[in-house]
């Protein structure tokens, strides 16, 4: 391996460089990305449970001690709950406009690599035939086998370059379907949550009314009595 990359010449090096940083950015995203979905099954159960009690403040609570996307979309619209379906919607869609993209963070990077490693390595390639033909002009054809070797080791750069960016692209689309699945789940979360929400809200406003009815039930049956007496 050692022996291709100082053959392949200097541009070997940000090939390699590219490669590294294509790997460390898909280990990072795999434990990432595996780690919110744990967190979010967990996460979204707990707080259906709270909602359906009617415990709002314990809700807010446990989202505001959650660092994940999840937890703060959810607590844009837990801090609307009194203020109607659509208030609530226009909270989470807004808050969901600024944490949904943390869930693509260093993919455009990784997509960068992929595209800029083939082109490293058909740079090198283009600079190695150069080389060749230059030797060419000034001492002429010679022997074909020096020819020949000088033109297999240039290539090696494109060999190297298609080596690192073939893998890096099999990445970044796993990578995104992956976080497109995560979206996907968390707006599925969030349309239940805004329909708890809507239905504590309605529950809420029900229990207030009958309240106010009973109290002037009261009032009204008080008075009657005081004017029979």
């Amino acid at each position: 391996m050692f022996d291709f990359m100082i053959k392949g010449g200097w541009i070997m090096w940000p090939i390699l460089i590219c490669s590294l940083v294509a790997v460390t950015i898909f280990l990072e995203r795999m434990f990432y990305l595996k780690n919110i979905k744990t967190k979010n099954k967990k996460f979204i159960l707990r707080i259906k449970d709270l909602v359906k009690r009617g415990n709002i403040e314990s809700a807010i609570s446990a989202c505001r001690k959650n660092s994940t996307p999840l937890a703060k979309i959810i607590l844009a619209g837990l801090m609307k709950f009194d203020q109607g379906k659509e208030e609530i919607k226009a909270a989470i869609e807004d808050s969901a406009n600024q944490e949904v993209p943390l869930l693509e963070g260093n993919l455009p990077v990784l997509s960068t690599v992929a595209n800029v490693a083939p082109l490293l390595g058909l740079l090198g390639t283009v600079l190695g035939m150069i080389q060749s033909f230059n030797v060419i002009t000034s001492m002429g054809v010679g022997d074909p086998k020096v020819l020949a070797g000088g033109i297999s080791v240039a290539l090696l750069t494109t060999a190297f370059g298609l080596t690192v960016a073939i893998p890096t692209v099999v990445a970044y689309n796993y990578l995104s379907r992956r976080v497109e699945k995560i979206i996907r789940e968390m707006e599925g979360s969030c349309t239940e949550l805004l329909d708890l929400l809507v239905s504590q809200e309605n529950n809420g406003n029900k229990l207030v009314q009958e309240q106010d009815n009973i109290v002037q039930g009261g009032e009204v049956e008080y008075e009657v009595s005081s004017s029979s007496e």
